[in-house]
């Protein structure tokens, strides 16, 4: 681990490591190599740390359709430009999602258990075997003695020659048929030339063959030497609950047959819930050993690190991740249960200092309506869930002649130079990479281990293990903790297993209700069970989250509101020191501060953060600054058609003065009374104009004004050096802003500051972000 002097030394201009990076989508594929030169270049220049790109449907005439040569060939153009701009270059292995595409026959493809269920009498019967699709396949077939739904147990019947023989009964009976049949699942948002089935994802054999068509060719036209990762994105693999392997598969590894019991799949016996566990965790272990684990060592063989969304469908547990290099998640809610936490909890339990996440893919829909606060807001949700890399969703390729706005992908985020606050990218991806790079320092302490009910979760019957566990664990389990001020992590059966119960730390265990785990503490129990473990405490706890790493001398706090209203707190840490440092993310500055008897008391703005460190005396190299503030006690003033008028913040903008609805341009600067008063730093405690682009009006303030106020007042191009840059999108929506633009704030206390920080104003709320399905 890190010293805590080396950790303060490098923050300041951190290492590469932690930059973010984005999702860069090839619509079609239709690219050309100027194009991607630019955009690579814009990346830089902006200070992102590199691109995952991603195959998607056409926006546009395809000349260089996947797979092909040409295509290949800008695969590898664009990798190129990456490394010599310093970008990191990852190549996701597949177009769409899930893997698959045209090189995918019916013997590798998905694959799910179809059943016919039928009454008939007590005559003997021979059925034909007749395929109602292409490819379907009879793999067992039952009777039971009883009506329709009666039978408690049902014995198999012959299959042989094309024909079910089903025997003379004695009365009314109920005949179950499983068959085999492919799912007819298609790659989602595939590209020219990547269409086709969705593989087999418990098929080595599948996996193999699209190494061979697909992942092969990609990662040699990239070059392995400048691939950061190679990447599987979600597992969206719908019904796909067989293989043909299954029932010698499954006999291995639980010691019974399974065909003779299939029916209790269907049908409810007395010990039908032990098979379906037995059956789901042989499709979880299918899905590890012959699909994440083939990637992996294919990748390895090649010196390039697999990366991996591991949940969803197939049944994917926590553990699964295992199998692979790189581990990441995606969805938000630092008090819940998002899928960030089933990577960062596998991340810290399996020794993976660096864990991902895909962020910002539905922020602020529709497209380019999000701002630097959207985007931090959502951010910190994802380092309060244990993040520490952060891969944005994303960065769509649009050629400069496009029509319009240009090319989009469908969901809204699009973190491109088109839009308005673009100028000031550098300050939020800056201020990202100190945060990401800070969080991949030491290590988390989360003292709480919460167990994942997987048996429960497979006898449930869903194929998506991370949402059925999630549902079963409830809301109220990880709130309590969090809200607490302490972390955790989730911990399954092979955890429990297969870690070394040292680094388990199994001190608090939670088990949620109706778990067959023996031990552990109740949720009843769980409020007075937390006050007894030693750790960081809120006082009061509403909206802020907290993030403990330790280094090997030293403690790291990161403290988020993530509410919409300014926060004043207590913060309490279980130590002795005197003193603590408070380290700014937008500038890279730390400032010392004298620790009152009572602890430390913080006021943090809507949506703002801070890093504490605790010290015993003053450390060196601090920057010890005092900063005057000043509050601007002047009205603004609003231009509609070069029409001037006064305007008392805060103001909703929902008609201008002669009734119309608010649109057109609009510039908007204070009275030459406020103007006149506004210092190098300080605050201002009025509120600026709402953004024009959003048509629902929301208090703003000067602080996200002024980080809008970069769209440019002519359509002539910017320039970065020798690259050119297309101007802001034109048209009646356009802004241009004239205020001024402080930097990003730290945030105020109240513990005897030796150096005072000026407040941040109130900045408005950002939309809630939704979950990521696509």
């Amino acid at each position: 681990m890190a010293t805590l002097d080396d950790v303060r030394r490098q923050f300041r201009t951190p290492l590469a490591e932690g930059r973010p990076m984005v999702r860069w989508w090839w619509f079609g594929p239709s690219v050309e190599r100027g194009e991607l030169e630019r955009q690579l270049r814009a990346m830089a220049a902006a200070g992102l740390g590199g691109v995952e790109v991603a195959f998607v449907y056409p926006m546009g005439p395809v000349e260089a359709p996947f797979g092909s040569d040409e295509f290949l060939e800008l695969v590898g153009y664009a990798a190129r430009t990456a490394g010599e701009l310093g970008l990191r270059f990852d190549v996701t292995l597949g177009s769409g999602w899930s893997f698959g595409g045209g090189h995918i026959g019916p013997e590798h493809a998905a694959r799910g258990l179809s059943w016919d269920r039928r009454e008939i009498g007590a005559e003997a019967y021979d059925v034909p075997v007749v395929a109602a699709w292409p490819g379907d396949e009879v793999v067992a077939a039952f009777v039971g003695e009883g009506s329709a739904g009666v039978p408690a147990s049902y014995v198999e019947v012959a299959v042989s020659n094309g024909m079910i023989r089903v025997p003379a009964g004695h009365g009314p009976r109920e005949v179950l048929i499983a068959s085999s049949r492919l799912t007819g699942q298609n790659v989602k948002r595939a590209a020219a030339g990547a269409e086709g089935p969705v593989l087999d994802h418990y098929s080595a054999a599948a996996a193999a063959e699209h190494i061979r068509c697909v992942a092969e060719p990609l990662l040699l036209a990239a070059t392995p030497e400048l691939l950061g990762s190679v990447f599987c994105d979600s597992l969206e693999v719908y019904q796909a609950d067989w293989t043909p392997r299954l029932f010698d598969e499954f006999v291995r590894r639980h010691g019974y047959e399974l065909r003779p019991r299939l029916y209790e799949l269907l049908v409810d016996a007395a010990e039908s819930a032990q098979v379906r566990i037995d059956f789901r965790r042989t499709l979880s272990e299918l899905y590890e050993e012959n699909f994440v684990a083939v990637f992996q060592r294919w990748a390895e063989g090649h010196g390039v690190p697999f990366r991996i969304q591991s949940y969803g469908e197939p049944p994917a547990t926590m553990s699964s991740y295992r199998f692979a290099d790189l581990f990441e998640g995606e969805g938000w809610g630092w008090t819940r249960l998002p899928e960030t936490r089933w990577a960062s909890s596998a991340a810290n339990l399996y020794g993976r200092s660096v864990v991902s996440a895909e962020v910002w893919t539905w922020v602020h829909s529709p497209s380019f309506r999000a701002t630097p606060l959207d985007l931090k807001g959502e951010a910190h949700e994802h380092f309060l869930s244990g993040v520490n890399q952060l891969i944005g969703h994303g960065w769509p390729y649009s050629p400069s002649s496009a029509p319009g706005i240009g090319w989009i992908f469908y969901a809204s985020g699009a973190l491109d130079d088109r839009n308005p606050w673009w100028p000031v990218a550098g300050d939020l991806f800056g201020y990202l990479h100190r945060l990401s790079w800070l969080l991949q320092q030491g290590t988390p302490v989360r003292p709480v281990k919460v167990y994942v009910p997987a048996a429960e979760a497979y006898a449930d019957g869903s194929l998506n293990l991370y949402r059925t566990a999630r549902r079963l664990i409830g809301d109220e389990i990880p709130r309590t903790i969090r809200e607490s001020g302490l972390d955790f992590d989730l911990v399954d059966d092979d955890a429990l297993e297969l870690v070394d119960p040292g680094q388990l730390d199994l001190g608090l265990v939670v088990v949620p209700e109706g778990s067959t785990l023996a031990g552990g503490v109740a949720v009843g129990e769980l409020a007075e069970r937390l006050a007894e473990v030693p750790g960081p405490r809120v006082s009061p706890r509403d909206d802020i989250g907290v993030v403990h790493r330790r280094l090997d001398d030293g403690d790291i706090y990161f403290l988020a509101n993530t509410g919409n209203q300014a926060r004043t707190f207590h913060f309490d840490i279980p130590d002795a020191t005197t003193s603590f440092e408070q380290w700014d993310a937008a500038t890279g500055k730390t400032s010392l501060h004298r620790r009152s008897p009572d602890g430390i008391s913080l006021t943090l703005h809507p949506y703002e953060a801070t890093i504490l460190v605790p010290t015993d005396d003053a450390a060196p190299d601090l920057t010890i600054e005092k900063v005057t503030r000043a509050t601007i006690r002047a009205s603004w003033q609003v231009t509609f058609d070069n029409s001037p008028s006064s305007v008392e913040l805060p103001h909703r903008w929902r008609t201008i003065p002669d009734g119309r609805r608010t649109q057109g341009q609009r510039r908007t600067r204070p009275s030459s009374s406020c103007r006149s008063s506004i210092p190098r730093r300080g605050s201002c405690s009025t509120s600026a104009p709402a953004n024009p682009r959003r048509p629902t009006p929301r208090r703003i303030s000067l602080r996200t004004l002024t980080a809008r106020r970069s769209t440019l007042r002519s359509a002539s191009p910017r320039r970065s050096g020798s690259t050119t840059y297309p101007a802001a999108p034109s048209g009646p929506r356009r802004t241009a802003w004239t205020s001024p633009m402080p930097p990003y704030p730290a945030a105020t206390h109240s513990a005897s500051p030796s150096t005072t920080r000026p407040p941040t104003r109130s900045p408005p709320t950002p939309t809630s972000f939704p979950s990521s399905s696509r």
